[in-house]
């Protein structure tokens, strides 16, 4: 009879686990799975509607904004008065932008968003939120430790620069307008947007000129 490593055992066990996604994944594909088998709903739609989520509704949007204000003036003085109506000009206005106001990041001050009652998030034009944003753990220590949180993201804010937090609600979402990298001067505005980050337009990092 073969001997029986318990220990031995429990390590396969933990190690073929670890390779399952988690459990809400796992109810998503279950119930995606049901719904296809029952013909509601179309496979190849859900991947385009993540598609579209991910790469063009996502912060491919956002960043636009972003480059069209730093090389527009007259568009950026619009974003800062009415975000909404800035953002309808090129066609990202969703339901999720209605009510959104946008701050920037200067020499000496840097702005970081957070939703400390749930995860209000303008999705229109940064695309699905990240499982840290909706954390329980981001969600309170933003606002209490803004400065630490910051260094778990690499973001190293000095004394001299004031950190100011954003709580978003249902009714008034925020986005960052992070500086302009030094020494863009020549690139245009498809070169400039593909520096942003969708990290930058939550304030959870600041220098572009790594990228």
């Amino acid at each position: 009879m073969p001997d029986f490593d318990a220990d031995k055992v429990s390590e396969i066990h933990q190690h073929l686990h670890s390779h399952l996604p988690s459990e809400p994944a796992l109810r998503v594909k279950a119930l995606e799975t049901l719904l296809v088998d029952k013909g509601l709903v179309n496979p190849q739609t859900i991947d385009a509607w993540i598609e579209a989520y991910t790469e063009e509704i996502g912060p491919k949007r956002g960043a636009r904004v972003v480059a069209r204000a730093w090389c527009d003036p007259d568009f950026k003085k619009r974003l800062f008065e009415d975000a909404p109506a800035a953002i309808d000009e090129l066609g990202y206005l969703g339901k999720a932008t209605a009510h959104l106001k946008v701050v920037e990041n200067t020499d000496k001050v840097h702005n970081l968003v957070v939703c400390t009652l749930c995860s209000c998030y303008p999705f229109s034009i940064l695309g699905i939120a990240p499982a840290w944003y909706k954390a329980a753990a981001y969600r309170s220590r933003a606002v209490r430790d803004p400065r630490g949180v910051l260094a778990e993201f690499g973001v190293d804010i000095g004394d001299e620069v004031e950190i100011r937090v954003w709580d978003s609600t249902a009714e008034l979402r925020y986005l960052v307008l992070p500086q302009r990298p030094a020494g863009t001067e020549d690139l245009n505005e498809d070169e400039l947007a593909a520096l942003v980050t969708r990290n930058s337009m939550i304030g959870t990092d600041r220098d572009l000129s790594k990228g």
